[in-house]
């Protein structure tokens, strides 16, 4: 397992929608591997493959207390998410230095292939369904500012390349 660099805005692959996951195989495993080591380096709760340079469909998640229970997932989907929703925090490791508050779903259930490359159904609720929402989002090409309003999303990324300068 290694520690793998992040991709900075605006690399174009963070803009870019990852390809499906055709099987779960020795490599996958080994990506996953390298996105939790990666994760818990950060720290964060959650880390999609595209964020590291890796364009396939896998996300991973840990949301526990003692970042110990993580999720691995491949071409995860989200088949229902409930109409409660709840305001969360957001960051990114591909945008350092800025945050915002985006409101998604309280819940949400996602299929998605497990470790054994099973398709699986689980349910999320609270900080799990934000992560996985937004591991979702970064497989679609998409980050947290772009959840966000116009003005508030270019004051934000103005931010960002002034921090990052």
């Amino acid at each position: 397992m290694a520690r793998r660099p992040f991709l900075q805005w605006p690399d174009k692959r963070l803009r870019t929608a990852a390809a499906p996951v055709d099987t779960v195989d020795d490599e996958v495993r080994a990506i996953w591997n390298d996105m939790l080591d990666s994760m818990y380096a950060m720290p964060g709760v959650g880390l999609a493959a595209p964020q590291i340079g890796v364009m396939r469909a896998l996300a991973v998640v840990d949301c526990s207390k003692g970042m110990d229970q993580s999720v691995r997932m491949a071409n995860p989907r989200i088949l229902h998410a409930s109409v409660q929703m709840r305001e969360h925090e957001e960051a990114s490791p591909n945008l350092p230095g800025i945050s915002a508050t985006v409101t998604r779903p309280r819940a949400v259930t996602v299929a998605y292939l497990d470790e054994a490359g099973e398709e699986t159904e689980r349910d999320f609720v609270g900080l799990w369904a934000t992560s996985v929402q937004h591991q979702i989002d970064h497989l679609a090409g998409r980050l947290f500012v772009h959840r966000l309003k116009p003005v508030k999303r270019q004051m934000l990324l103005r931010k960002f390349e002034k921090h990052r300068r």
